[in-house]
């Protein structure tokens, strides 16, 4: 139903503009904006096998955006986030990505991966369209320094430096990588070996998964076979999950590793009993209890949603919402895409309810956060 009500509403504000029926938003909808709305593209996984990373995002936002529509929205601006799915792939979020801009989308807003997210950004900076916190850590979206790209979360060499020096002050030396076969999964595989690099070490060895595939069997083979220590997963939830579980069958009892980007709880939920033991690096707040007010008002949102428990994934695209929200009352009511840009680099030492972010003129990645979680059998997340 809001998907239908974002689509119905968008495509009345290009019909409106087309006809000429209204002359200030006419002259507003050159910038993506009119009077009463302001309208978001997102192109992320809503089917296939990262499809739960997609959905929870989306949730996450929605809840705040809604919350901010039922107060009057931003400077009398409702905001209203439309979604289209890609499926995981490259060729399809191009294709969203044109449609999003042609439709006139004042922002992308919370892409979901790195293979992705490189395949729209080009066009966002061409378009000069903000591109907002993409759910992905990758240094190749952070660097060089895009004026049109805005980053929320903290990147995979801030959480794979996190694991290294986890596994390595534990005496871990033999630590193997285990990644998907892409930008996503390269940018990780980087970051280990940066870390490792670091104390003079290097991985024992390197398996791979295509996206959006399960066949892991080769990389299983041929990690196994060095007897590594410890392994760290560069994936998404099936796959890696796939991957623990045939490596559990065969009797390995080393420690898993994963990334944020893997969806904790889509992860958790895939392995079930043999979850336990298995840690996740984090780059947003705990979701399931109120540690902190930013968590509190999550699960506050949260509460009237039947039948969805709260999860990273979720509170990733609350936080997102959250900055968007805040660099867009600071734009004011005068709204166009460089006012915009403008806010977010504003928000400088800002603190979300105990999360704090800090933008600046050359500065778009607002976090560095990292913990790192441990996975239980019965289903739980630990600190």
């Amino acid at each position: 139903m809001r998907r239908r009500l974002a689509i119905s509403s968008l495509g009345s504000w290009v019909g409106a503009a087309a006809l000429g029926t209204w002359s200030h938003a006419a002259r507003a909808q050159s910038a993506g904006v009119a009077d009463d709305r302001v309208v978001l593209g997102q192109s992320a996984p809503f089917s296939g096998p990262a499809a739960q990373l997609g959905l929870q995002f989306h949730l996450g936002a929605q809840l705040h955006f809604e919350a901010v529509n039922a107060k009057g929205g931003i400077n009398g601006r409702r905001i209203e986030l439309q979604r289209l799915d890609d499926g995981y792939e490259p060729e399809r979020c191009v294709a969203n990505t044109r449609q999003l801009i042609g439709q006139n989308a004042f922002a992308l807003f919370g892409y979901v991966g790195t293979a992705t997210s490189l395949a729209a950004l080009p066009l966002a900076t061409e378009a000069k369209v903000p591109f907002f916190a993409p759910f992905t850590g990758a240094q190749a979206l952070r660097e060089p320094f895009n004026r049109y790209a805005i980053h929320v979360r903290a990147s995979y060499f801030d959480e794979t430096a996190a694991i290294v020096r986890q596994v390595t002050s534990v005496g871990i030396r033999k630590l193997a990588v285990f990644h998907q076969n892409d930008a996503y999964g390269k940018a990780g595989l980087e970051g280990v070996e940066r870390a490792l690099q670091a104390q003079n070490l290097a991985p024992v060895a390197v398996g791979t998964v295509e996206r959006n595939s399960t066949e892991v069997a080769t990389a299983l083979k041929d990690i196994l076979a060095t007897r590594p220590e410890a392994i760290v997963q560069i994936g998404a939830y099936k796959a890696c999950a796939t991957f623990i579980r045939l490596a559990r069958q065969q009797g390995y009892a080393g420690n898993f590793y994963n990334v944020s980007f893997v969806g904790t709880q889509a992860l958790s939920d895939e392995l079930g009993a043999m979850a336990k033991g298995v840690v996740v690096s984090q780059v947003m707040p705990f979701p399931y209890a109120p540690v902190i007010p930013l968590s509190g008002d999550y699960l506050a949102a949260l509460k009237d949603q039947r039948g969805v428990a709260p999860n990273y994934s979720g509170m990733e695209g609350f936080v997102a919402a959250r900055v968007f929200t805040e660099a867009l009352a600071r734009a004011g009511r005068n709204l166009t895409r460089e006012g915009f840009l403008n806010a977010v680099e504003g928000l400088q030492n800002l603190n979300l309810g105990g999360f704090p972010v800090d933008f600046g003129p050359r500065k778009h990645a607002g976090s560095r956060f990292v913990e790192l979680t441990l996975l239980t059998e019965d289903g739980r997340v630990r600190r």
